[in-house]
């Protein structure tokens, strides 16, 4: 491959990665109760909330001070405070991001993921359509799964 080639591929590799970033903050927006322009949502997040939030990025493992709390209360959405998963619900999955086995009842929507090599169940909150994490199936009775959530997603809020 010449340097000119080279050159095109890295610059259309750029403009896809780009064109599918703003598709993702774009589809984000979707049809919720609680919408906000792109430029609200920048105002009232950090570059990682809105990174996580808004793009269906990931933080990184073990950062959140969230995974390890085992406090009562609730955790509740970052971008519109509805309440999302219990304490009751939270256990530790040594994955290194709080993990949940179970939701509160319609708090949640669900989308295939095909962004790796294979499907994973995407989770956001079902009234601003942020994006929380993963939803697996190796979590434990009584549901046998694992809410994989990002932190920077999620306020706590103590009972």
């Amino acid at each position: 491959m010449d340097r000119r080639h080279f050159i095109a591929t890295v610059l259309a590799a750029g403009s896809a990665l780009a064109f599918g970033r703003a598709r993702l903050a774009s589809a984000a927006q979707g049809n919720f109760e609680v919408t906000r322009s792109d430029a609200e949502w920048r105002a009232m997040l950090s570059d990682l909330e809105y990174r996580v939030m808004r793009e269906e990025g990931t933080e990184r493992a073990g950062t959140s001070p969230l995974d390890k709390l085992d406090a009562p209360g609730m955790y509740h959405c970052r971008g519109c405070d509805l309440a999302l998963y219990s304490s009751k619900h939270k256990y530790d999955s040594g994955t290194g991001w709080p993990s949940f086995w179970q939701a509160q009842s319609g708090a949640i929507g669900t989308k295939p993921d095909r962004k790796l090599f294979y499907t994973r169940t995407e989770c956001h909150c079902a009234r601003c359509g942020s994006h929380l994490g993963h939803i697996f199936d190796d979590g434990p009775q009584p549901t046998g799964k694992r809410h994989c959530i990002n932190g920077v997603s999620l306020v706590f809020r103590a009972a």
